[in-house]
């Protein structure tokens, strides 16, 4: 199956995303790079293999609470007006300063050109995907109006990974994966809460599981010895659907100062940043915090991820020699 999806080649985006500016990208070595790798690209598995589909013999249906069901082809969904986007997706499971996060460049068809093409009944307050191995993922069916979501087919220039979902996955701006994200998509149903709850719904995960406003320290890792003098401290923040406007450090529990920020592909991507730093011998503390467009900033009150994705200030300590 690998084989036939490397032969696969997508089209031209009708919507192209822009190109990144030259300053979102920080280049400083150990900082995580602007955009994942598919093959750096986290992975969360409810199945004991990955499914592997044939695009020749793989369909998505809509169907449920719709005026005009309908099932496309891979053809049919590659001939379609694709969109690029840049976006960048979270597990709920991400712990504070975790990596279950990534912002790949993704292709596809835009969710909301399906549901407009189907029509959608009023009482249809959720949209549930359903994968060819049996998962399923619901989310508000007016977040899935508003834009910005993909049934995504490429993943950084090329047709999606099996591991990341081939031939098709939803892609959310905002949302946990959990609620969203459902990979080896096979049917779009439109229903209500009521009817039907998501995979991990039941086994005690919020129902609604909007992305939480966090920020990361990559440089220097935990634990690291640094010269003294000057020093970057640096990272990424994320806030999908929001953006990301300013990110702020404090040594040893000093006072906030405000770190520069790279230039933002956009509001659904993480920012990259720096603060410089006079290290000076010992050791010492460093926390960061981010604050969204809406104007909220991260709080330093400490949550497991369950249920509804963690919570607090990334706090890294180190050595200066």
């Amino acid at each position: 199956m690998e084989e036939i999806r490397r032969l696969l080649r997508l089209p031209p985006p009708a919507t192209p995303a822009p190109a990144a500016p030259p300053d979102a990208n920080l280049a400083i070595p150990g900082l995580t790079p602007l955009y994942t790798a598919n093959d750096d690209f986290y992975r969360i598995d409810t199945a004991l293999s990955i499914p592997q589909v044939d695009p020749e013999q793989w369909s998505l249906e809509v169907r449920g609470l719709v005026n005009r069901p309908f099932t496309l082809t891979y053809a049919d969904l590659l001939a379609m007006p694709h969109v690029e986007s840049d976006i960048t997706l979270a597990c709920v499971s991400n712990e504070v300063g975790g990596n279950l996060v990534g912002n790949p460049r993704w292709q596809g068809v835009p969710l909301r050109a399906l549901l407009e093409r189907a029509g959608v009944h009023d009482g249809a307050t959720q949209l549930l995907g359903r994968s060819v191995d049996g998962f399923t993922a619901g989310f508000p069916t007016e977040v899935a109006m508003e834009g910005g979501a993909l049934v995504a087919l490429g993943m950084n220039g090329e047709p999606l990974p099996a591991l990341h979902g081939f031939p098709a996955r939803l892609v959310v701006p905002g949302l946990y994966g959990y609620v969203s994200a459902t990979k080896w998509l096979s049917v779009i149903e439109l229903t209500t809460f009521e009817a039907e709850a998501g995979y991990w719904i039941p086994r005690g995960w919020a129902r609604e599981g909007p992305i939480k406003t966090q920020s990361r320290i990559d440089v220097p890792r935990s634990r690291d010895s640094v010269a003294a003098g000057r020093q970057p401290i640096a990272g990424v923040a994320w806030a999908p659907t929001r953006g990301i406007e300013m990110v702020e450090v404090s040594i040893d529990g000093g006072p906030w100062r405000e770190a520069r920020l790279a230039a933002g592909l956009n509001v659904d991507t993480w920012r990259q940043w720096v603060y410089e730093w006079d290290a000076t011998p010992g050791s010492h503390t460093i926390a960061v915090r981010a604050s969204d467009g809406s104007g909220d900033t991260q709080t330093d009150v400490r949550t497991p991820v369950a249920p509804d994705g963690a919570s607090g200030h990334h706090t890294i300590e180190v050595r200066v020699e």
